[in-house]
């Protein structure tokens, strides 16, 4: 049965709602590590985050929507991230000229396994988050509009964690300039690449859930708050810890954007 923005949520076990909470909160203690360390712990701290994140999205696509949308989630955004960063690195396109280190281990096509993970920890709750932006639209428009509204969110996921990961040293940009104001260690054309990626990601990803998911059976709690922790807290952690003003500042922006959006929204659901 396909998924409909504003359907009730059906709760399931106290297992199957504990798990992806347990997730999300190892989640967020091992990001609340990470200003704290440096060298090779920082390194394992950054893989656990983004395999606890990948693992989080799917098992709360399985747990929520069935084992049909979870496995279609791990498959699909596995392929479109491997396909773009592929073309990426050979090209240049869509993202501009960028290289990555050998610290991020094996790579499938130039591309480190971490990379198609990390789009998973990104891609599935900014699905679920477009669908509560979305549901006040009309039934006619509001496919496209949570199709760029979850675009939208991926992007900014990256404006936070793009210059975090360059200052770690995972990757470098061939021609950081002109970049977003405060940031200059990353390109508008990243910015352009994500836009673009994620459109045709959500696309995917939109039409997918349709196809497969079964009415919800869980809540979006779990998810939502990983994405939550990982762009407000992050942004916390640019401006106390990690010495990087812009990106913090862009992130206590667009979260703070993203979160009046909603409330100004909440009454028309009563």
């Amino acid at each position: 049965m396909a998924e409909a923005p504003g359907t009730p949520v059906l709760h399931g076990s106290g297992a199957r709602r504990a798990a992806p909470l347990a997730l999300a909160a190892a989640l967020v203690s091992t990001a609340i590590a990470y200003p704290l360390t440096s060298g090779d712990t920082r390194n394992a701290v950054s893989w656990a985050i983004v395999l606890l994140g990948a693992t989080l999205s799917v098992l709360h696509a399985w747990l929520s929507r069935g084992p049909r949308t979870g496995v279609g989630v791990l498959a699909l955004v596995g392929v479109v991230a491997v396909g773009f960063e592929s073309i990426g690195l050979a090209t240049g396109l869509p993202y501009g000229s960028y290289s990555y280190s050998d610290t991020l281990g094996p790579t499938l096509l130039g591309v480190p396994f971490l990379v198609p993970l990390a789009w998973l920890m990104m891609a599935w709750p900014s699905w679920l988050l477009a669908v509560r932006l979305a549901g006040p639209v009309r039934a006619a428009r509001r496919r496209p509009a949570r199709i760029a509204w979850a675009a939208a969110l991926f992007a900014a996921w990256d404006v936070v964690l793009d210059p975090q990961m360059v200052d770690a040293g995972y990757w470098t940009w061939a021609d950081p300039d002109p970049g977003l104001p405060g940031i200059d260690t990353v390109p508008l054309t990243n910015l352009a690449g994500w836009l673009l990626a994620g459109a045709v990601l959500m696309t995917l990803l939109d039409v997918l859930v349709e196809r497969t998911a079964a009415p919800p059976a869980v809540g979006d709690a779990a998810p939502l708050l990983a994405m939550a922790w990982m762009t407000l807290g992050g942004a916390l952690a640019h401006a106390g810890w990690l010495k990087l003003p812009g990106s913090a500042a862009w992130g206590a922006v667009l979260g703070a954007a993203v979160l009046l959006v909603l409330v100004v929204q909440r009454p028309r659901h009563r």
